[in-house]
């Protein structure tokens, strides 16, 4: 990689990205491709801060259909997601990259509680970082806690791995006629109300001038294309 446009970059993964050909739950192969795009950003010595969705086993908002108090079931949600982060942990170390899991709710025996000074350590330190269980406060979602913690970490951009190319002006899986946007405005994420993230992340990107580029993680090396230049998925700025 030949000067790469960012130093430090938060990753915001989709738990239904770790799905793959299965219904529900982690497929091995696509956790494996992962694994091996964050081991190439890594080795160009780039900080790379990763939180990750726990939907491919449970959210919080479903499980309360099913008659699950919300605060419970936003803390089963907050769960999954420390699943999902060990998974690709592992998947990280087998490549031999130092990688740490650090979680928003004390879960001592399996991983650290995030301190913000330790997870900056770890990246001075050249670990990939992997922050689990959203903010560890239920009604707020994991997109949320991606653009806390790029603000907070002072990530020069958050990047949200999806299925499609980027943002739509509607969408494309059911429009063959959709537009895909280039650059577009949070302002204009609002008020055209684009399922982008959840309002609150948006606005707290918006308010914090956090730059946030959509694009499509699943195509083979996009994650180090998406690092590299602005030729691929859209950036909200």
């Amino acid at each position: 990689m030949t000067n790469p446009k960012y130093k430090r970059v938060l990753l915001k993964l989709s738990g239904e990205a770790l799905i793959g050909t299965k219904q529900y739950g982690i497929d091995d192969i696509i956790i494996k491709e992962f694994a091996s795009q964050i081991s190439q950003i890594q080795k160009e010595k780039i900080e790379l801060i990763i939180v990750i969705g726990g939907g491919n086993f449970f959210r919080g908002s479903d499980l309360e259909k099913l008659g699950i108090q919300r605060v419970t079931a936003d803390h089963m949600g907050m769960l999954a997601t420390v699943t999902n982060s060990l998974a690709l942990q592992s998947s990280v170390e087998q490549l031999g990259i130092d990688c740490r899991v650090m979680s928003s709710i004390t879960i001592d025996a399996v991983c650290e509680k995030y301190i913000k000074r330790k997870a900056e350590r770890h990246l001075e330190k050249g670990r990939v970082i992997i922050l689990a269980a959203g903010t560890g406060n239920p009604y707020f979602t994991t997109d949320s806690a991606a653009s806390l913690r790029a603000i907070e970490l002072n990530a020069e951009i958050m990047l949200k791995g999806t299925k499609v190319d980027g943002i739509y002006d509607k969408d494309p899986v059911t429009n063959s006629d959709a537009i895909l946007y280039n650059t577009i405005s949070y302002s204009d994420i609002l008020k055209n109300n684009l399922e982008v993230m959840d309002a609150t992340a948006v606005i707290m990107c918006k308010e914090n001038n956090m730059p946030l580029k959509v694009f499509n993680i699943l195509e083979k090396g996009n994650l180090k294309k998406a690092i590299l230049s602005d030729k691929i998925g859209t950036i909200i700025d």
